[in-house]
C-alpha cells in the first residue's frame, strides 16, 4: 500500500540540529571521513510500518549522498526480523542521522500499529475508528497520516475544518439549540454540524436542533445502545460518533462497536500508542 503525505523538512532540520546531528563527536573523532558503509533497518516485532517517507528525508537533508531503497512501503504490514530498508553512503552520515530517523519511523509506526489492531477489532461492523486532536504539537500532520497507514480515519485536522460543539460552548451559548443555530448561521453550508452528549435528554436536544453528528461522550454501553436505538428511530440519516474513556481493548471495542454506531473515535491512537521497536545494523 503506497501512501502521499507532506514531509515537513522545517521540522526534519529542527530535530536534526536538537540531536546535534552535524556535530557528532564521537562520530567525528572514530570514523574517516572517506569511510562508506551499507546498513539495514530491522524491525523487531510485527507491525504496520509508517515514517519511511521520513526516513528518506532525514537522510538526505543530513547529506544528499546518502541512498535509501526502501524493500517495503509505508503502510505495509510486516513481521519481526524483516528487512524494511537499506542504506549507504558516507558512514558517518549514515550514523549521525540514525536516532533522528529512527525516532520518527518508531513513534509513527507505533501509531500504524496500535490503529490497524483496532481496526480489526470492529471487522463486521458499520463502525469506523477515528483519531482526534489529542497529537503532539507539531506532529499533527505525520501523526493523522500514521492513522491512515494504520487502516484509521482521521477526524478534524483542526479546529477550522469542523464543527463540534461540546458541553462548555453549550454553556457559553446557553443551550444546544441556539449553540447549533449560531453555528448553521457562522460555519460554511457544507460544513456538519456535531453535538457533544453524555445523556439521553441531551440528545434528544440535539436531535431536535436537527444536529448532523451526534457524540456519544463516556457513555456506558447500556446506555450507548439506548442512545444509538432512539437515534435511529427519530433521525436515521444522523451518524453517531462514540467517544471517551473507550480505550484501545479489543473486547471493549467490540463492544461498543456492536451498539450500532457509525464512529469511534480514539485519543490514544496518538497520544498512547507504543513504540515500534526498530533498529539499524551495519553490513
Amino acid at each position: 500500500m503506497s501512501h502521499i503525505y507532506n514531509i515537513p523538512y522545517d521540522l526534519i532540520v529542527r530535530a536534526l540540529e536538537e540531536d546535534g546531528a552535524a556535530s557528532d563527536i564521537t562520530t567525528l573523532s572514530t570514523v574517516p571521513e572517506q569511510e562508506q558503509a551499507e546498513a539495514n533497518i530491522i524491525t523487531r516485532h510485527a507491525g504496520v510500518i509508517a515514517g519511511l517517507a521520513v526516513v528518506v528525508a532525514v537522510f538526505r537533508q543530513l547529506d544528499e549522498r546518502v541512498v535509501i531503497e526502501l524493500a517495503v512501503q509505508d503502510g505495509a504490514t510486516v513481521q519481526a526480523g524483516e528487512r524494511i530498508a537499506s542504506i549507504s553512503g558516507p558512514a558517518r552520515s549514515i550514523l549521525s542521522a540514525e536516532r533522528v530517523a529512527l525516532n520518527f519511523l518508531g513513534h509513527l509506526s507505533g501509531i500504524a500499529t496500535l490503529t490497524a489492531t483496532c481496526v480489526r477489532a470492529v471487522e463486521g461492523t458499520r463502525a469506523r475508528i477515528l483519531d482526534t486532536r489529542k497529537t503532539t504539537p507539531g506532529l499533527r500532520a505525520l501523526e493523522k497520516a500514521a492513522v491512515q497507514m494504520g487502516g484509521g480515519h482521521n477526524h478534524r485536522f483542526g479546529l477550522h475544518d469542523g464543527v463540534l460543539i461540546k458541553d462548555n460552548h453549550i454553556k457559553a451559548a446557553g443551550g444546544v439549540m441556539p449553540a447549533v443555530r449560531a453555528a448553521r448561521q457562522f460555519a460554511p453550508h457544507l460544513l456538519k454540524v456535531e453535538v457533544e452528549c453524555e445523556r439521553l435528554e441531551e440528545v434528544q436536544e440535539a436531535l431536535e436542533a436537527r444536529a448532523d453528528v451526534i457524540l456519544l461522550d463516556n457513555m456506558p454501553e447500556v446506555l450507548m445502545r439506548n442512545a444509538v436505538e432512539l437515534i435511529r428511530r427519530l433521525s436515521p440519516n444522523t451518524l453517531i460518533e462514540a467517544s471517551g474513556s473507550i480505550g484501545t481493548n479489543p473486547a471493549r471495542l467490540a463492544a461498543v462497536a456492536a451498539t450500532g454506531v457509525d464512529f469511534i473515535s480514539l485519543g490514544a491512537l496518538t497520544h498512547s500508542a507504543p513504540n515500534f521497536d526498530v533498529s539499524l545494523e551495519f553490513a
